[in-house]
């Protein structure tokens, strides 16, 4: 039997989820979608559970998805890639729907996938020396699946530099965007996730779940009406040449074909 992935405990009223694979850097594979997907909805059913605490083991928050799983989807149909993305988009739903509050701590790095992770989070509190990133460009894909939830936390200015570059950029930047909302030493964190978690229980639990559907409704259509979109055009890039030739070279560790072109 496969060990499990996620790590949940309770603490009170508090229910701490943790990526539980620090030998692989926390990365996303299909198992961990699923084992996050359904503890996230077990305590978000929870009436004696009212926060959420999301963190990863080890020193990376969620470098993105798995490698080995990156293989895979390599040779994945279309309809086995939307599946796949689809499942993926009910993962964030999940902890975006959540009534409970949720709070993510972010050490390391939150890349891709976890980056989006980042943006599904109520509150977050990051580590000075975390690095964020919306990468997949560079593998010739898009992130699709998350920009619902991203784009309404940081807005279209922010992901159209950060979408189209690739890059990686630092926790300050991540506050200045609104995808953090507290940078803190390393040492701090674990202190500045339970200042956050008891301001939140000084709030009346039914007003939290109430306050978080405003937010949700006030900011733009339903994200669900976007599942297929983002999904198809997710499932698209994975089947195409570019997409296929920026996992290989990924894979093989070389430069893919479109960054060679401008090394000549």
């Amino acid at each position: 039997m496969a060990s499990p992935r996620v790590a949940l405990s309770l603490d009170g009223p508090v229910a701490h989820l943790v990526l539980d694979r620090p030998e692989a850097r926390n990365a996303f594979d299909g198992g961990m979608v699923r084992e996050l997907t359904d503890a996230v909805g077990a305590v978000s059913a929870r009436d004696d559970v009212r926060v959420l605490v999301l963190a990863g083991r080890g020193s990376v928050f969620c470098a993105g998805a798995d490698l080995e799983w990156m293989r895979k989807a390599g040779s994945f149909t279309r309809e086995e890639n939307l599946d796949d993305a689809r499942a993926l988009f009910e993962l964030y739903n999940a902890i975006d729907r959540s009534p409970k509050a949720v709070v993510a701590s972010v050490q390391g790095a939150a890349l891709g996938g976890g980056a989006g992770l980042v943006a599904t989070a109520d509150i977050v509190v990051a580590e000075g020396g975390a690095r964020f990133g919306f990468t997949e460009v560079r593998l010739g894909l898009v992130p699709a699946v998350i920009s619902p939830f991203v784009v309404r936390k940081i807005g279209a200015s922010a992901a159209r530099e950060l979408f189209l570059t690739g890059e990686r950029f630092t926790a300050a930047k991540a506050a200045a965007i609104g995808l953090v909302h507290h940078v803190v030493p390393v040492d701090d964190l674990d202190a500045a996730v339970d200042e956050r978690v008891g301001e939140l229980l000084r709030a009346a639990p039914g007003a939290v779940a109430a306050a978080k559907g405003l937010v949700r409704s006030v900011s733009g259509p339903p994200v669900e009406s976007l599942r297929e979109l983002v999904c198809r055009l997710i499932a698209e890039r994975r089947a195409s040449e570019e997409g296929r030739e920026g996992l290989r070279s990924f894979l093989e560790n070389r430069d893919p074909p479109w960054v060679r072109a401008v090394k000549r």
